[in-house]
């Protein structure tokens, strides 16, 4: 049985942290973990704040297609792996108004001048499609979004 958005949600809700993957101006694949803060109501967007000289940024603006694997645990006491990969487009954000809106108490601890941290770059990153495996299930679902 194929899992839901947002069945899929819910089992990603607890993951802190996840890889995003560019692509590096040689064509290399490039990975490094980044937190969703674990405040994931997940619709098919991520959101992550770095900074602007931040080797992903130039990778983005080439080739904003990217990836993000989350990794956690499902069932009963967390007792069976499930994984998600993610295939979508990333967008660079400079607004303010945008960072006000994603920002966290916890960021405070990587960013010491909160929404006004200079060189503050704010990555979406539109799912097109999502791959999970829950145990022994696996599925796929496929996500509309991305063109917007």
């Amino acid at each position: 049985m194929t899992k839901t958005l947002a069945e899929l949600s819910e089992k990603m809700r607890d993951i802190d942290f996840c890889m995003l993957t560019t692509h590096s101006a040689n064509g290399a694949i490039a990975s490094r973990p980044m937190s969703n803060n674990r405040e994931v109501d997940y619709d098919g967007d991520s959101w992550f704040f770095t900074y602007e000289d931040a080797h992903m940024i130039g990778e983005i603006e080439r080739d904003p297609q990217v990836a993000l694997t989350f990794q956690g645990t499902s069932g009963l006491f967390g007792v069976r792996p499930f994984f998600t990969a993610v295939e979508g487009q990333a967008e660079l954000i400079r607004d303010k108004a945008q960072f006000e809106r994603h920002w966290t108490s916890g960021l405070d601890r990587w960013f010491k001048d909160g929404v006004d941290t200079p060189g503050l770059v704010l990555i979406r990153v539109r799912a097109a499609k999502l791959h999970y495996w829950d145990g022994e299930e696996e599925g796929s679902v496929q996500l509309a979004n991305v063109a917007a």
